[in-house]
């Protein structure tokens, strides 16, 4: 049922990934459930870009340079999470957006349309096995030195993917009662 996958997604972070491949067929089917994600004018602006073998280990290598480049104190720490984080990972999906070039719609709600194609991918993921992390380091405004981005598009982060063994620990919330205000 939707209602339980919703309320066991989580994030499960690449330190907790398995060394079980995620197959190429495994992951178009979480890419054909991103397609579906509402999407206002049907503008469609979520883009994604896989990264697997050793595509995922040149990402880590450019971010770990690019952090050493731009920060004036690198921590060591930082830097071999760079590298590890993808080379840990089953898969990496960068998450784009595409600007509408009409600009019909205002860019929050392009943000909004790929922000739900990356959450279809997630419960998707979560009711396969899979876990995933979205990480949006500072690092991705400068994703346009490594991908060929078009104009307009921009890098929102990363969805790390793995398969893992150890359970996820359950999440709790606020009543959701605490958040909402009833008119009538």
């Amino acid at each position: 049922m939707a209602f339980d996958i919703i309320k066991k997604r989580r994030s499960v972070f690449p330190i907790q990934y398995n060394d079980k491949p995620i197959s190429k067929e495994t992951i178009e089917k979480l890419l054909e459930a991103a397609n579906w994600a509402p999407t206002h004018k049907k503008t469609e602006p979520w883009r994604f870009k896989v990264l697997m073998g050793t595509k995922k280990e040149a990402l880590g290598k450019f971010m770990s340079d690019k952090y050493q480049e731009v920060d004036s104190k690198p921590k060591q720490l930082k830097i071999k999470k760079l590298q590890d984080n993808p080379v840990r990972s089953g898969a990496v999906i960068a998450i784009c957006m595409q600007r509408d070039p009409n600009e019909c719609i205002p860019e929050w709600e392009e943000l909004a349309a790929t922000a739900m194609a990356v959450q279809n991918m997630w419960l998707c993921s979560t009711e396969m096995g899979i876990g995933c992390y979205w990480s949006s380091p500072g690092l991705i405004k400068y994703m346009d030195e490594f991908f060929n981005l078009n104009e307009g598009e921009k890098c929102l982060g990363f969805l790390y993917m793995g398969y893992y063994d150890n359970p996820v620990e359950p999440s709790t919330r606020t009543p959701i009662e605490e958040k909402v205000e009833w008119f009538d």
